[in-house]
């Protein structure tokens, strides 16, 4: 479901087809919580999901809700919007993914609410080449006209200093969140590791963009990290995140 939904917006030419298809979602959600799951592959095996983990509902439906609010197609208004955004998909994401891993933990939460954040904040700067191809940016419009950095110079792929400060300001912000997160360590369970992964995978994406002097279209940030499932399975063997 969660892959499904992120493809929504680019994959429909209406917003209004695209709000018909989050209204299946809302339904077949209120429909699996009745125990009358619709007849569809992905609603069965979400429901299997709810009655062996018992998902808590509401996390299901504030994806569902804030992925419709993002069809509107605009730029974010300043970096809490952006914040609040990554907190109510990816954020909602991690609670489930703990919850699915028996794990209840005030701690837990919390960690997992800085990294969902910080999760959506690469997501949108990651995103930058391929929406500027396109004609669109979604950055947050106070920090962009804090650097003086207006939507055409991203669509132009501009490489000038305005545009990478725009990018080290919003990259910065996914740094503190990870350093939150990263302050609840010896407080969350080692079962809770699984759902935090990511972490390495975010860091490795702030490191390429330090290297490449916070220019988000360099040709190194196309590359892939050879490295990164070792990484991956080096954090996991050590149950930290």
């Amino acid at each position: 479901m969660w892959s499904w939904l992120r493809q929504v917006k680019d994959s429909v030419s209406q917003k209004s087809i695209g709000l018909m298809r989050m209204q299946f979602w809302k339904t077949a959600i209120e429909e699996i919580y009745r125990d009358d799951p619709p007849n569809q592959p992905i609603s069965t095996e979400l429901c299997r999901a709810v009655r062996t983990h018992s998902l808590t509902k509401r996390w299901l439906l504030r994806i569902v809700t804030e992925r419709e609010k993002d069809l509107n197609d605009r730029a974010y208004r300043n970096i809490q919007e952006l914040e609040t955004y990554s907190e109510n998909t990816q954020s909602s994401l991690l609670y489930l993914l703990l919850e699915c891993l028996g794990v209840k933990n005030v701690h837990a939460d919390h960690a997992a609410s800085h990294i969902g954040k910080a999760q959506g904040i690469v997501t949108c700067l990651r995103a930058i080449p391929y929406h500027s191809s396109r004609r669109k940016v979604y950055l947050p419009m106070d920090i962009c006209m804090l650097h003086s950095a207006s939507q055409e110079d991203f669509i132009r792929g501009s490489r000038e200093q305005n545009v990478r400060d725009v990018v080290y300001n919003i990259a910065s912000q996914t740094h503190v969140h990870l350093q939150h997160a990263r302050s609840f360590n010896h407080n969350v369970p080692a079962a809770a590791t699984p759902a935090f992964l990511q972490t390495v995978v975010l860091e490795d994406y702030l490191q390429r963009i330090r290297k490449a002097d916070f220019d988000v279209f360099h040709k190194s940030m196309q590359n892939r990290n050879p490295l990164l499932p070792f990484q991956l399975y080096l954090r996991s063997w050590k149950k930290t995140y």
